[in-house]
């Protein structure tokens, strides 16, 4: 990686100091304590928060090391809870390219970020509308694997759901034709929602006509439909199924949404997911948002 040096990369570093310090502890989720120094946050809760190490991020507030990659400007951002101009502002700091919207290092609204934090005991995560994720939850990631490896077209679990067989493994067979059905329904409501002229939707759309018989029969029905409250069975590789809702909070453009997960009434889900905390991040091959 490139060296930083230039006067771009000393104001990088001043520009996340200034944005660390605006911070409170509890903005994020961490205790206050009775003895802190500074006003905002410390180096070291933002390297933990952005997965980065300590070292590495005081380089950074420094104007020294290496050149961040995209996706720890995007973690940065999130840690630090910027706007979509404080964010851009940010990759451009460092001699990068602005993230395309809907790509997984898309902005998130910092109020979803906010609810997403106040949720430590449930499964959560936040997905475009073409189910690219953004973030999630250590929970989430136990129940429904981690999604930070995907990119390009992969990055949307529609894509993935009718290209590629592994990623249907979370879902009994028996419900994968349901789901098909509500994925292409949801999908069109999507689209329809944005300009016509919008590449990545229309990019998709096109490349699953072209390579999944299933898909091009289901969209031929018309069928329209966003998913919302659903409820659903997962197959988790230690716990077996789960039998559980699906509440959605959409954005006010409905780009993105907040998805959570609770435990059906009336099945042994409850006690089982509980379990996630203990089990941690399993070998999960994909996830069904």
């Amino acid at each position: 990686m490139a060296g930083m040096g230039s006067a771009k990369y000393t104001e990088l570093g001043a520009f996340l100091r200034s944005r660390r310090d605006r911070i409170r502890p509890a903005d994020v989720g961490l205790p206050s304590g009775p003895r802190r120094r500074v006003p905002g946050l410390r180096r070291d809760e933002v390297a933990q928060l952005a997965g980065a190490s300590v070292d590495y991020y005081n380089e950074l507030e420094r104007g020294a090391g290496s050149q961040p990659s995209e996706q720890m400007i995007a973690a940065l951002a999130r840690a630090l809870r910027l706007t979509a101009d404080e964010r851009d502002y940010l990759y451009r700091l460092a001699d990068r390219p602005v993230p395309a919207p809907g790509s997984a290092a898309s902005h998130v609204h910092p109020g979803m970020l906010d609810l997403l934090q106040r949720m430590p005991s449930t499964p959560a995560q936040v997905i475009t509308d073409l189910h690219v994720t953004l973030v999630q939850n250590p929970l989430a990631v136990a129940l429904l694997g981690d999604h930070s490896r995907f990119r390009g077209p992969r990055a949307g679990f529609v894509h993935r759901w009718f290209t590629e067989a592994d990623a249907r493994r979370l879902y009994p067979e028996a419900d994968h034709a349901v789901q098909s059905r509500a994925f292409v329904a949801d999908l069109r409501a999507a689209a329809a929602r944005r300009d016509a002229r919008d590449v990545e939707v229309t990019s998709m759309i096109r490349s699953l006509l072209d390579t999944s018989p299933e898909f091009a029969a289901l969209w031929a029905d018309h069928d329209v439909a966003f998913r919302r409250d659903d409820r659903k069975r997962i197959r988790h590789p230690a716990l077996g199924v789960l039998e559980v809702n699906c509440l959605n909070l959409f954005s006010e453009d409905g780009r993105q949404r907040l998805l959570w997960f609770t435990p059906a009434v009336g099945t042994d889900s409850a006690e089982r997911l509980e379990l996630l905390a203990v089990l941690g991040t399993q070998d999960v091959v994909d996830s069904a948002p």
